[in-house]
């Protein structure tokens, strides 16, 4: 099997755009997605059950269809209503949110029940409100317990991040099948792009784990 290197050579400039492209979306992906997976984690867990049925849905909705599904009705149907025309960037950062978004929900909703009952009654016969007791005495304990599982999402998201390829958004995929077409190749493209994905997982985990680390020392 011979290998080229140098149409990897040739489209490096656009590889290393896709890959920070890449690396924007994940971040934007999973900063939207943990805010809004904090809300409807919270939303899951409220006593009134009739309140908790729109975020039972939508988790049930984006955890049981594809991303894949997702980001075509959003690039195609979402995107045009709100801008009025077609946006692969802006679709594949409202997919990647939106999906995100309801595993991290369940994340938090898991961390926030594994927490004892007995420190929100705690909390409250100091004289806290439930959101002060949550703020500050449960959220910061049910966190470090979802930062493995959290860290599993983001890695997750940043592979998923690919299938942005198929609505035209210039990441790391897109970038290696235009390669792939134009020298009907398949080892360096493809290859190059795992690669790539790899060093950007490796690279997450090792700060995740930075992150455990330090906060098991505190």
């Amino acid at each position: 099997m011979d290998f080229r290197f140098d149409i990897i050579v040739e489209y490096t400039p656009y590889l290393i755009k896709g890959t920070l492209l890449t690396i924007g979306l994940s971040l934007a992906g999973i900063l939207i997605g943990t805010i809004l997976g904090l809300f409807i984690g919270l939303g899951k867990i409220q006593r009134r059950k009739l309140l908790t049925w729109p975020f039972v849905w939508y988790i049930t909705f984006f955890r049981g269809t594809p991303l894949f599904v997702q980001i075509l009705l959003i690039h195609f149907g979402v995107v045009p209503m709100l801008i009025g025309e077609t946006n692969g960037i802006v679709a594949t950062i409202i997919a990647l949110s939106l999906n995100a978004a309801a595993y991290i929900a369940e994340i938090f909703r898991a961390g926030i029940q594994s927490i004892d009952r007995g420190q929100m009654e705690a909390a409250r016969s100091l004289g806290m409100t439930h959101v002060q007791a949550m703020r500050y005495v449960i959220l910061p304990q049910a966190f470090k317990r979802m930062i493995p599982p959290l860290g599993n999402e983001f890695i997750v998201l940043i592979k998923e991040s690919s299938l942005a390829a198929i609505v035209a958004t210039p990441e790391i995929m897109y970038w290696g099948r235009a390669m792939a077409g134009q020298y009907y190749r398949v080892w360096e493209p493809y290859l190059t792009a795992a690669v790539i994905y790899l060093l950007l997982t490796l690279s997450l985990s090792f700060l995740l784990n930075l992150l455990e680390r330090r906060l098991k020392t505190e």
